[in-house]
């Protein structure tokens, strides 16, 4: 690790504190929310969004703010000829909302998002067309979500979660996550893939460059029970992704846990 003094930001709960920036009001997703269009021209203004703008200003984000390069792709070749699910940890704001349509080329990112980035001014009625998935806030929207994602990934597309839920900007670590996002493969039977995102010295900028690593395929255990079966994936991909974490060179900010007072 770097031994210049990096920023600190005190934490409590690894599980839920968040420290985004922004500041959004989240709209509410429920069963009138369309998860997925079919007409054509909605078929095409996500090939518009996605391909023609996100894409080509993500590659030129990541590159000039990050000097984002990536070891491994090769293996999400693997699951070139189907849909499967890429687990990612959670330490970008903007990052993370292009880095992994960069990482599936050619295949289409479906990203599961939290509702703010779907409720911004302008920015939230296109960010559906760039593949995001916004968690839903009651049993009859959860129902569409699930068919969302299923078919997303049933399409031979690759759906993207980050199992962390909330974003710690340039954490070196990876925070313990839970095997309910892992019910998604298990049911469809589609490989897993993680990707680690780390941070290393720059020569030219202050700010770490970021180089992600992939790791994969995992495959659900179809010899274990189903509750038995994502418990094993979590743990694969937890595990691979704790060892692609000890290969961050700096801690641009650093995280310390908050003494609990005497009385607590």
């Amino acid at each position: 690790m770097d031994k210049k003094s990096p920023r600190i930001i005190y934490y409590e709960n690894e599980l839920t504190d968040e420290f985004s920036t922004a500041v959004i009001t989240p709209k509410v997703i429920d069963e009138t929310y369309v998860y997925c269009h079919h007409n054509s021209f909605k078929k095409f203004t996500h090939f518009f969004w996605y391909r023609m703008i996100a894409t080509p200003i993500g590659f030129c984000y990541a590159k000039l703010a990050h000097g984002h390069s990536v070891v491994n792709k090769a293996a999400l070749k693997v699951g070139k000829t189907q849909g499967y699910f890429l687990y990612g940890n959670h330490t970008q704001d903007i990052g993370d909302a292009v880095i992994p349509s960069l990482l599936t080329i050619p295949k289409d990112a479906y990203v599961i998002v939290h509702p703010n980035n779907v409720s911004m001014p302008f920015l939230g009625r296109v960010t559906p067309s760039m593949g995001a998935l916004p968690l839903p806030d009651n049993m009859k929207a959860y129902r569409n979500f699930i068919k969302a994602v299923e078919q997303r990934a049933l399409d031979g597309n690759a759906v993207v979660i980050y199992p962390e839920a909330h974003i710690w900007p340039y954490y070196t670590g990876i925070r313990p996550f839970s095997d309910d996002a892992f019910a998604y493969p298990v049911k469809l039977n589609l490989p897993v893939f993680c990707f680690t995102n780390t941070y290393q010295k720059r020569k030219a900028s202050k700010k770490p460059r970021i180089v992600t690593y992939i790791d994969g395929p995992f495959y659900p255990n179809e010899s274990l029970p189903l509750r038995e079966r994502r418990r094993v994936l979590r743990d694969e991909v937890y595990e691979a992704m704790c060892q692609r974490a000890k290969l961050n060179q700096t801690e641009f900010i650093k995280y310390i846990k908050k003494e609990k007072d005497a009385d607590g």
